[in-house]
């Protein structure tokens, strides 16, 4: 020990500081001539560290453009396949105008709006239900109101009940996943032009249902907000 003096306490307060000691700071020739190879282990530590740190950064990275991508990806991959009680979106213009309408088979749409704590706005379906038929178009309206004395912008989302049948619940327009900008005390009605699929009558799994609900929840929209996933409320 006497023979390192002050390099012995270097040393130990590189170590405990959690820096690699370098070769022969220890005073001891003996420790330097031993190993001939320490600095270029050193050397490659280092190299390997700093590559470990890049692949994380980079996982890292990715990882949260993956997040921010998921809401819309995920929405998108609703629409189309109707899982989660999201309806799909329809606007084949010849698929429904070869529709054919399957008038046995009668079903109550029902309407329902709803708005999240953080929107000062007055929101609500204008008729409560209306009735159609499998490959027949239908038009409803909800009507929206800003009360305050500032413009408020918001955006909704929304899902259909029972979950299973918003694969055949197909929007030709709607409001949803759209900025609404209202001005103090503007009121505005709000179309969605649908139709149920005739496939609907043909799935046995849909026998036994008459009752329909298409449901809309309004935020407000805010930079980095995150909406629910559709279907999940």
């Amino acid at each position: 020990m006497a023979l390192c003096g002050r390099g012995w306490a270097r040393c130990a307060r590189g170590l405990r500081l959690g820096a690699l000691p370098r070769p022969g700071l220890c005073g001891a020739r003996g420790v330097r001539g031993s190993n001939p190879f320490t600095r270029q282990q050193e050397e490659e530590w280092r190299r390997r560290n700093r590559s470990t740190v890049g692949y994380i950064a980079a996982a890292a990275v990715g990882m949260v453009g993956l997040s921010y991508a998921a809401v819309p990806l995920y929405r998108l991959y609703c629409q189309a396949t109707g899982l989660g009680g999201t309806a799909g979106t329809g606007g084949d213009a010849e698929r429904i105008e070869r529709m054919e309408p399957v008038r046995d088979r009668l079903i109550r749409v029902t309407f329902n709006a709803d708005t999240h704590a953080s929107i000062q706005w007055n929101f609500k379906p204008q008729q409560s239900e209306i009735y159609v038929v499998p490959g027949e178009t239908a038009l409803a309206f909800y009507k929206a109101k800003n009360p305050t004395d500032k413009p408020i912008i918001g955006i909704s989302t929304y899902n259909v009940v029972p979950f299973e049948a918003g694969q055949y619940f197909n929007k030709i327009q709607c409001f949803c996943f759209e900025e609404q900008r209202l001005n103090p005390q503007e009121e505005v009605d709000m179309p969605v032009f649908f139709y149920i699929d005739p496939e609907f009558a043909e799935d046995p799994k849909m026998a036994k249902v008459d009752l329909i609900t298409l449901s809309y929840t309004f935020f407000e929209a805010k930079e980095g907000q995150k909406l629910p996933l559709p279907g999940y409320q």
